[in-house]
């Protein structure tokens, strides 16, 4: 299993402010699409900073403060999920996956708190 991104993500319900905050920082928009998990439309900004540095912002208005979380990106989903089970991680929405046809994603949680968002893209030659 190849680890493909590991970067961090914050869910907030003032998107627009912490978009701000990080383009203050010197991050640039790099990806900014609208996406549907469960069919509930929120929208994604991935922001890149010159020195290398990533960062996801995730628009969601009905949460009372932000959540911050690392989105790890895998060539194996099946091998990480099954590691992360064996330490004691289990899926924070166990029904509620955020699957679509580019990509198949969880939200993990460890016994002590860390979560991780576990996200494996679907190449078009994979199908």
């Amino acid at each position: 299993m190849k680890i493909t991104t590991f970067d961090p993500v914050i869910i907030s319900s003032q998107y627009d402010d912490v978009v701000s905050l990080f383009k203050e920082l010197g991050f640039e928009t790099t990806h900014n699409p609208t996406a549907k998990p469960n069919g509930v439309p929120m929208q994604v900004t991935r922001m890149k900073h010159k020195e290398g540095f990533h960062i996801d912002i995730i628009d969601n208005s009905s949460i009372p403060r932000d959540i911050s979380t690392i989105r790890m990106n895998v060539d194996d989903f099946d091998t990480a999920h099954d590691i992360l089970i064996a330490n004691g991680f289990t899926e924070l929405y166990p029904d509620a996956p955020h699957d679509s046809p580019t990509h198949i994603g969880r939200e993990m949680i460890s016994p002590t708190g860390l979560t991780i968002t576990l996200m494996q893209h679907i190449r078009k030659n994979h199908r």
